[in-house]
């Protein structure tokens, strides 16, 4: 389970705070989650471009981001 912590709500997206554990270290990234036009939930991390990931529910989206963020680290 992912533990995050809001800090924003809206009727559109949501800004949260996940920790990522890489290489020993623990780091926090924000992202923020959109509906799509289809209903698709986008999950964003603004400090990483290109950063993002989808789900059908905002749980599906939070618990991808993770994985998303990730990855996108150990491509730099």
């Amino acid at each position: 389970m992912i533990s995050v912590l809001p800090v924003a709500t809206s009727n559109t997206h949501r800004l949260n705070i996940i920790p990522v554990k890489m290489e020993g270290k623990s780091l926090n990234y924000t992202f923020l989650i959109e509906q799509d036009e289809d209903g698709t939930y986008i999950a964003k991390v603004p400090d990483i471009p290109g950063c993002y990931t989808q789900g059908k529910t905002v749980e599906q989206a939070m618990g991808r981001i993770r994985e998303a963020i990730q990855v996108c680290l150990e491509a730099e």
